[in-house]
């Protein structure tokens, strides 16, 4: 028996692993930590909810005393706990540095404290900025470009430097852009499919040639999953999808599935600071035995009907998006 402590497991991926897991391992028991901010949802997890081997628990990574108290009754604490959203971090950027940073040290110091097994940095491909040709390596220096991804490298470094100083068995995963159920109705995917739902306007940023690489979040609970029980301490791995496209192409892919016309594309001023391209090599996750296995065109689709089906999930939550594009 394994005791997992997911932080940030109400979250759009940390909800899928947790899924994930109670649904592959009977006897592992998850404990979910989470703050319930406001893209935190305790109904992404209803169906597990009456599991006997998950418990949830509300409350901050930051808060050492309720940090101690789950950290000491676990065996390997997951840490999907972010704030994520790149424009938010633009407006707000000291929430970030809050969660992202200084929460991530609580939970190193208690990981440190109680002697746990493993320590797993959940992570992002935009630590290492915009690549023009190419892709990062996981020995690449990494250049942030946004307050949201410098406060995601500062969590990252933190938590190697806990493996080289104090040998906390430490891994960080670094994933591209996850797509697929659950997932809240600011980022591109949801926020694109709502609104051509709705017939409203699909914001593009600048020319729309910003070229993304996307991973099925379900490929990357596998990813996460297969580097927990076979990963090296103290290593960091790529997890990428190894489907690369421009954001205006993956709108126009958007449109085609739900048969809207593409006069509902708007093209806005670009965001500061926005990265050209992303792309990972991810050689070193594919030598422990993986590798994506949903077919982008069919991933997509999937995930347009989610949100069909769904419609009530995502219309509580369209009010809590202010004026936020993606």
């Amino acid at each position: 028996m394994k005791r997992l402590l997911v932080t940030g497991g109400a979250g759009f991926i940390g909800s899928n692993f947790i899924r994930y897991i109670l649904n592959k391992y009977r006897d592992y028991r998850i404990v979910n930590l989470d703050k319930l901010t406001y893209c935190g949802n305790l109904d992404n997890l209803r169906d597990v909810s009456k599991n006997k081997n998950y418990s949830f628990v509300k409350g901050d990574i930051a808060d050492e005393k309720i940090v101690n108290r789950l950290v000491s009754k676990s065996d390997i604490v997951l840490n999907f706990a972010a704030e994520t959203h790149v424009d938010r971090s633009i407006k707000d950027p000291a929430s970030f540095v809050r969660t992202n940073v200084f929460g991530t040290h609580t939970l190193l110091e208690s990981a440190k404290k109680h002697g746990i097994d493993l320590f797993i940095q959940i992570s992002t491909d935009e630590v290492y900025g915009s690549i023009e040709k190419g892709s990062f390596r996981e020995d690449d220096p990494l250049r942030p470009n946004s307050p949201y991804s410098a406060t995601k490298a500062g969590g990252d470094l933190l938590a190697r430097s806990y493996f080289v100083t104090y040998k906390l068995p430490v891994i960080i995963t670094r994933s591209s852009n996850n797509f697929g159920p659950n997932q809240y109705p600011e980022k591109v995917m949801p926020l694109f499919i709502t609104n051509a739902l709705n017939n409203k306007k699909l914001p593009v940023y600048a020319d729309g040639m910003n070229m993304r690489d996307w991973l099925f979040v379900v490929d990357n609970c596998e990813a996460i999953d297969i580097i927990m029980h076979k990963g090296k301490a103290g290593e960091i791995y790529n997890i990428g999808g190894g489907h690369e496209i421009p954001n205006l192409e993956l709108t126009y892919k958007l449109l085609d599935i739900i048969g809207k016309d593409r006069k509902l594309i708007e093209f806005v001023k670009d965001r500061p600071g926005h990265d050209k391209r992303y792309a990972l090599d991810i050689t070193k996750v594919r030598s422990l035995g993986w590798q994506p296995r949903h077919d982008f065109k069919t991933a997509l689709e999937l995930t347009v009907d989610w949100y069909k089906d769904n419609e009530a999930w995502w219309k509580r939550l369209i009010r809590c998006r202010e004026d936020i594009k993606y």
